[in-house]
């Protein structure tokens, strides 16, 4: 017998859940502005997280997706990201939205139902959220590919939960990105749940970052919860699109502390105790347990950043409710460049029942 190939998935960790460090940090974490940044982003996003579930719960916004411990995800992935890269979300990406410039407004606005939400004012070519699993990736694999036949120096990055990398969509990306070596970085989002469905019943694979092999892409994992470890893998893997040396994919380990949505009851398929257990490695404390040991966070400055970002969120609450609300023609605008003579028709049939005041 002959061994024509042998492979191997590699873990990286930098900070372990006490917060100290298990090996020598990259050079990007000498910064210690760069990681205050970092957690100061983790922090807002949580605290919009902990709003948004209020609003959702007293009618304000619809249903809502929280990023609950999985906060050094999305900020580990914007943090490596250039502005002219694209992101590619799912619905659970708000962590790394902000970091590249979608102000929470916005991100209220669209769990609020209202398309103007997707209209980002600052990256203008990230994709908006996608709720059907696992169907932005080819759509990332697409804008890697324009990026290569215009030969930009531009990677497209995707985000997906565990569930997505059961979806043939994602197979068939990979598939596209393996053989034509596009600029494209798909970073899993393993938080162990697909809604109800744990990680081991969707997948016999030791790993989900082993799925790359088969198509001939480079697979990694990295420790999700650990934001510095994030940056460093994503970062490399950018690297490495954006010099022509073809796509990754990363697993990056973590755990989602809240429930699927606002529309689920996660205590219905979980036990307490082993979400208690998961509390233990989330990663805003790891980062800030961090900070503390090299002298750079005490209390003081916890309370302060706490304040700061509750007064922040507050504020983009504010400005979300002194908004007009959306005409009648909202539902038709963001369908078509040039609307269709059937629903062409159809608006002007809805602006019968429109509110005194709107286009009649």
């Amino acid at each position: 017998m002959t061994t024509v190939a042998a492979f191997e998935i590699d873990h990286t960790q930098f900070l372990d859940p006490q917060g100290e460090a298990v090996k020598a940090l990259p050079p990007f974490a000498a910064d210690t502005a760069a990681l205050v940044a970092m957690y100061r982003a983790m922090v807002l996003t949580r605290a919009f997280d902990a709003k948004a579930i209020a609003l959702q719960r007293t009618g304000k916004i619809g249903t809502f997706a929280s990023a609950l411990g999985q906060e050094a995800v999305g900020v580990g992935v914007a943090t490596a990201m250039e502005g002219d890269d694209v992101l590619v979300p799912s619905y659970r990406d708000h962590a790394a939205q902000f970091v590249r410039g979608v102000s929470m407004v916005e991100s209220l606005l669209y769990w609020g139902g209202d398309e103007r939400g997707s209209n980002f004012a600052g990256p203008r070519q990230d994709l908006a959220n996608c709720v059907p699993i696992g169907t932005q990736v080819p759509h990332a694999a697409g804008a890697a590919y324009a990026f290569k036949l215009r030969r930009e120096p531009r990677v497209a990055v995707c985000l997906l939960g565990d569930g997505g990398t059961s979806r043939g969509d994602f197979y068939e990306a990979m598939n596209m990105a393996g053989v034509w070596r596009l600029p494209l970085v798909i970073v899993i989002n393993n938080n162990q749940w697909a809604i109800s469905v744990p990680r081991h019943l969707q997948s016999a694979a030791q790993t989900l970052a082993q799925k790359a092999i088969a198509a001939g892409v480079e697979g990694r994992q990295v420790d999700g919860n650990d934001v510095i470890a994030v940056r460093q893998i994503v970062g490399q893997a950018l690297d490495k699109a954006r010099s022509g040396g073809g796509p990754t994919l990363i697993e990056a380990m973590t755990y989602r502390l809240g429930d699927h949505t606002t529309a689920d009851d996660a205590s219905r398929y979980r036990d307490a105790e082993s979400v208690r257990e998961q509390w233990t490695f989330e990663p805003n404390l790891r980062l800030r347990r961090y900070l503390a040991r090299i002298g750079a966070w005490d209390k003081e400055r916890e309370d302060a950043l706490q304040r700061d970002c509750a007064a922040e969120v507050n504020a983009a609450v504010d400005a979300y409710f002194a908004l007009p609300p959306p005409t009648c023609d909202a539902m038709f605008d963001h369908l078509y460049q040039t609307l269709p003579d059937a629903l062409e028709a159809q608006r002007e049939e809805a602006r019968k029942f429109a509110p005194k005041g709107e286009p009649q």
